[in-house]
């Protein structure tokens, strides 16, 4: 980032950023809602989720990445020390998720 934050233009930044990827998301769950998505991108599943569940949970880890860059001045550091910090994020919530689906779906025999 490392830009000058004279004035206010860097937080309209932010916001309309912010905005249009949430944005895609309330259409894309628009569009489910009217069943004009493609059924594959609804119905099919990867690793127990559908894709347009996938597609949610990769833009929210983008969402969430550029407001701990921006906000909590990561953005500003070295590019090893931005990896050191979101990498484990990226990898740990993808899996995290994929231990809850494994242990939702997993039938106990009594």
């Amino acid at each position: 980032m490392g830009e000058n934050r004279k004035g206010n233009w860097w937080i309209w930044k932010v916001f309309w950023i912010l905005l249009g990827i949430t944005a895609i998301e309330v259409f894309m769950g628009i569009l489910k809602v009217n069943e004009k998505l493609p059924e594959a991108f609804v119905y099919d599943t990867f690793l127990g989720l559908a894709w347009i569940t996938h597609t949610f949970i990769i833009l929210t880890l983008i969402k969430a990445a550029y407001i701990v860059m921006t906000f909590m001045h990561l953005g500003d550091e070295i590019k090893s020390f931005r990896w050191t910090i979101l990498l484990p994020a990226f990898i740990l919530v993808p899996y995290l998720l994929f231990i809850i689906i494994v242990e939702a779906t997993h039938n106990i025999s009594l």
